[in-house]
């Protein structure tokens, strides 16, 4: 498969040059590439050009071919050294073999269920404020994603909160914390000295290699 190259290379450098607030128990990678059915048609092709011990978050969203998708990514991650983890269906993660499962934040409080159903499991959470990522931290969360930290072009995002308050939020938080939103090779650099776990990107992945 192919490997890393320019602009994907340096965010890969980028992100190891970060200096997380916490050592994790579990592998927590640097980057994580978050899927979007919209936005990123072909993950597999993202997927197969990530540096080792980077992250794939597979949010599938109900679509029909889910499981054979995911399955897909598995091979993939196995073979790339990624961890593979599926937002939001638990369901879906076992099927698929995955190694952990991403929450939406408003399903925080189902990390516990999910924790005692799956104590290997790397769990991850979406978080917008402190608040979310300290009840992250209550509910057995390893790590959350905060957003929306630069502007965004998901439908979704909200305001963007910007260097500086994301790294208050990242000295705060009881947790490991992933910049979300935004997130590209000319924004990357802002975060090096702010603590952060890692950078968690969608379209920042997927523009970074085609160059």
């Amino acid at each position: 498969m192919a490997e890393a190259t320019g602009d994907l290379r340096r965010l890969a450098d980028l992100a190891g040059s970060l200096r997380p607030r916490f050592t994790p128990e579990k592998p927590l990678p640097r980057l994580l590439f978050v899927t979007d059915p919209r936005r990123t048609p072909d993950p597999e092709a993202v997927a197969a050009r990530l540096p080792a011990s980077s992250g794939v978050i597979f949010r599938a969203f109900g679509a029909a071919d889910a499981v054979d998708r995911g399955r897909r990514l598995r091979r993939i991650a196995t073979d790339r050294g990624l961890v593979l983890l599926v937002g939001a269906d638990a369901a879906l993660a076992e099927a698929c073999d995955a190694d952990g499962l991403h929450l939406p934040e408003r399903a925080i409080a189902e990390a516990q269920g999910v924790r005692s159903a799956h104590p290997g499991w790397i769990l991850t959470a979406a978080a917008h404020c402190l608040d979310a990522a300290e009840q992250a931290f209550d509910a057995g969360c390893d790590a959350v994603l905060a957003s929306t930290v630069f502007p965004s072009a998901s439908p979704s995002a909200g305001a963007p909160m910007g260097a500086e308050a994301f790294t208050a939020l990242v000295q705060a938080a009881p947790l490991p914390v992933y910049a979300l939103g935004g997130v590209t090779i000319r924004t990357a650099p802002r975060l090096v000295g702010s603590g952060a776990q890692g950078f968690a990107m969608v379209e920042g992945l997927t523009e970074a290699i085609r160059t």
